[in-house]
């Protein structure tokens, strides 16, 4: 029996019965990464001992906790106690958090067995992984191709049968787009859903945790865990727990959706439009009432976004310096040297630049002009978002006008880059709930569907996916 291919689901039911043990699971999910893992390039760290030690704590425990003995894998800027959290970038190369994230607390005590920290785009600024400051992850699909990014080492360890279940953070698409480059299910939160204590903060208005899954019944199995008021989190809303799994597989009879034009902007690549519009025919067919609409302010949402995240990230990332923690800079000779200096050596390019770009939107005389400008098209975005939920119960398109491409090919062209976004991006700005799930292929890659739903109703977000999953009949890649 191949285990690291089950879904958590499924290894749930097998633990549970007694038919296979926690540590057989993690055994086989520890030799899968052994095997691929040099391809696939999707971790940063493998816990193998901690791992065979908490599956073996865990043969004793009891098994109706919600995620027993079920592997999971962390995005590394998620912080982990005792174990190092370095957003994949060089000046927090040897950070290890005195605690763990709120999110991770919520894995133990439901039983999850935590196999590693996955790569990412240095401080989730990217869209393909290769921003990563020690080395790209490759899509399993086509190990030439990038996995998407930001969250690019969670999606391709689950597409590779390398963890069952992994957490990403979403900031303008980080865990959507590359569950669409990787063929696996993908869940942004509503905003203040999913406790953000100990997520390292990259644009703290637009951070959220959620989960990457093999099949929407885990992301909502994972949901259920994870989805719960924190009060050390400010933004985190004080709601009644949700069951995500209730009313799962009920289908969409009745369902009103927009197929939002914007969502299949100008350049979306015809193979993508033709999984996401024959994605849209089969809900309808389904029973689902689907009609086209236009939201034309969402044209504006990637500027806007481009000054809203790099302003917060400007002042987020200040507090890396070499004083407190991470990289220090040998030989600097005055405390703004030091600064300079560790900067300079601990950064990468694109946090770089998205660093130097915020700081001109937030300094004097610029501030009204573009800082200002944007947070009035996002309250815009927000309002039409609102309107268009007075109708329709959902709204669906493509999460990426392309399919995975190819490493190298858009790192010379950072605009090209955050085109990447362009269909995310307003779900953020909304505060919204969105699910990428794969719907079809386009040149033997796979195409993400998008489904936004109201405010935490990521019930209904779920279910009109669960009905997409059943009607596509997706087959998951083997590498």
């Amino acid at each position: 029996m191949e285990l690291h291919r089950k879904t958590a689901h499924e290894l749930l039911e097998l633990h549970r019965k007694g038919e296979v043990s926690p540590v057989e699971t993690v055994v086989s999910v520890l030799d899968r990464v052994r095997r691929v893992e040099g391809d696939v390039a999707a971790y940063l760290l493998v816990l193998d001992d901690a791992a065979r030690r908490r599956a073996a704590e865990l043969e004793s425990a009891d098994r109706n906790l919600p995620l027993y003995g079920v592997p999971v894998a962390v995005k590394d800027n998620i912080c982990t106690k005792g174990t190092p959290t370095t957003c994949a970038s060089k000046i927090l190369k040897n950070f290890i958090p005195p605690y763990d994230a709120a999110v991770v607390e919520r894995l133990r005590d439901a039983g999850a067995v935590i196999v590693g920290k996955t790569n990412m785009d240095e401080f989730a600024m990217g869209s393909s992984c290769e921003n990563s400051g020690f080395h790209p992850t490759r899509n399993p699909w086509d190990l030439e191709r990038v996995p998407g990014g930001s969250s690019g080492g969670s999606a391709a360890a689950v597409c590779a049968d390398e963890a069952a279940l992994a957490l990403g953070s979403d900031t303008g698409g980080s865990i959507r787009q590359p569950a669409s480059f990787c063929g696996v299910v993908g869940l942004k939160p509503t905003y203040g859903a999913v406790s953000r204590y100990g997520l390292v903060a990259f644009a703290s208005s637009l951070d959220q945790i959620g989960p990457l899954a093999k099949d929407v019944h885990d992301a909502a199995l994972m949901m259920n865990v994870i989805a719960v008021h924190d009060p050390r989190d400010s933004t985190s809303v004080n709601r009644p727990p949700a069951d995500f799994l209730a009313g799962l597989d009920d289908g969409v009879r009745g369902v009103k959706l927009a197929l939002v034009e914007e969502f299949l902007p100008e350049g979306t690549e015809r193979g993508v439009r033709a999984a996401v519009e024959g994605a849209a025919a089969a809900l309808e067919k389904s029973g689902a009432v689907v009609e086209k609409v236009s939201l034309p302010v969402l044209r504006y949402a990637l500027p806007a976004y481009y000054l809203i995240a790099p302003a917060e990230a400007s002042s987020n990332l200040a507090r890396y310096d070499g004083v407190q923690y991470g990289r220090r800079a040998a030989q600097a000779g005055d405390l703004a040297s030091l600064y300079g200096k560790t900067r300079r050596e601990g950064f990468g390019a694109e946090v770089k630049r998205r660093i130097m770009l915020g700081a001109y939107a937030l300094s004097a005389g610029y501030y009204d002009a573009y800082y200002l400008r944007a947070l009035k098209v996002r309250a815009l975005i927000v309002r039409d978002f609102g309107r268009a939920f007075e109708k329709y119960d959902a709204l669906i398109g493509a999460t990426s006008p392309t399919v995975s491409f190819k490493l190298g090919e858009k790192t010379a062209d950072p605009l090209a880059m955050y085109l990447s976004d362009l269909c995310t991006i307003p779900v953020n700005l909304g505060g919204l709930p969105a699910v990428s799930v794969p719907c079809g292929l386009s040149g033997g890659l796979p195409v993400g569907l998008q489904i936004v739903g109201k405010p935490f109703d990521e019930g209904t977000v779920l279910r009109v996916a669960r009905a997409c999953e059943v009607s596509a009949g997706f087959e998951r890649k083997v590498l």
